[in-house]
């Protein structure tokens, strides 16, 4: 059996490592939703593993968090004009 690996975002978005860290430390509304995105991702592994059972409902809404969260974090990476 092939274990699914966790992805954080810094691994999803190298070319954005710095910019992840000063945000993180600067905006707390990106900060929160990193460490939901964080959140989501390690319990989509764990099930994905077969460390933590559920239904397969529960992962596939846990995906689509997991991607609405990503896409959020990306817009906010991508636009140095966004103020919260």
């Amino acid at each position: 059996m092939n274990l699914v690996e966790h992805h954080p975002l810094i691994l999803e978005f190298p070319e954005f490592r710095e910019k992840i860290h000063s945000l993180k430390m600067a905006d707390k509304h990106f900060s929160n939703l990193f460490e939901e995105y964080e959140t989501v991702d390690k319990a989509v592994v764990r099930i994905e593993n077969g460390i933590e059972p559920n239904t397969d409902d529960y992962l596939e809404a846990q995906k689509k968090i997991r991607l609405h969260l990503k896409d959020q974090l990306y817009a906010m990476l991508t636009d140095s004009n966004k103020h919260h």
